[in-house]
């Protein structure tokens, strides 16, 4: 798993070990399986547990959760730390304790390397945002440095984009588009005319 995958490429297989707090086991999480399950898989990088901007963005997202799992998505955090750092690190961290979806283990950077959000320099991932589709295709990429955390509002309402045009990819969603409005089918009647088509 040298090559960085690009959006609009599939993502070759995986697997992450992992803790899940909803459990309080530790299991595994893989690509592989989530494709046969029809799945969304949502990987959230962070640079490492018992920090100060991760614990937030982790809490930002689990509030946001079980509106991703209901348009069937799973979500999966992942850092370089093992897994038992992170049972340790959610037995501490108040910020986190209403985290229940998986929270995977990278130790060797492996996965992080194949988003090409690890830094050789630190040995810690970037905070990368991926959304793959269930065919396993690599559908959306966001990339923030160390030191600015990620909104979950705007994760929702991309997979909420992604799910309607899978569902009728005749039709694509302009900018900042929210369910219930106005999207768009290509044409040569709206070339020039996308004013038009969206009153």
């Amino acid at each position: 798993m040298s090559e960085v995958v690009r959006v609009g490429q599939s993502v070759p297989d995986f697997e992450l070990e992992t803790y899940n707090p909803a459990t309080g086991k530790f299991g595994k999480f893989s690509l592989a399986e989530a494709k046969k399950d029809k799945k969304w898989t949502i990987l959230v990088f962070y640079p490492a547990d018992f920090t100060f901007i991760c614990p937030t963005e982790l809490a930002d997202v689990a509030e946001k959760y079980e509106e991703l799992k209901k348009l069937g998505a799973e979500v999966i955090s992942v850092s370089t730390d093992t897994k038992f750092v992170h049972y340790g690190w959610y037995q501490q961290e108040k910020t986190i304790q209403n985290v229940k979806y998986p929270m995977g283990a990278d130790p060797k950077g492996t996965v992080s390397r194949l988003f090409g959000v690890y830094d050789e320099g630190s040995g810690l991932a970037l905070r990368g945002t991926f959304i793959i589709n269930p065919e396993g295709v690599l559908v959306a990429s966001e990339i923030n440095y160390y030191n600015v955390g990620r909104n979950a509002d705007e994760l929702l309402r991309k997979l909420e984009a992604f799910t309607y045009v899978w569902d009728k990819p005749e039709e694509v969603c302009p900018a900042k588009w929210t369910p219930g409005q106005k999207t768009l089918r290509p044409s040569e009647e709206i070339v020039g005319r996308v004013y038009e088509a969206l009153r």
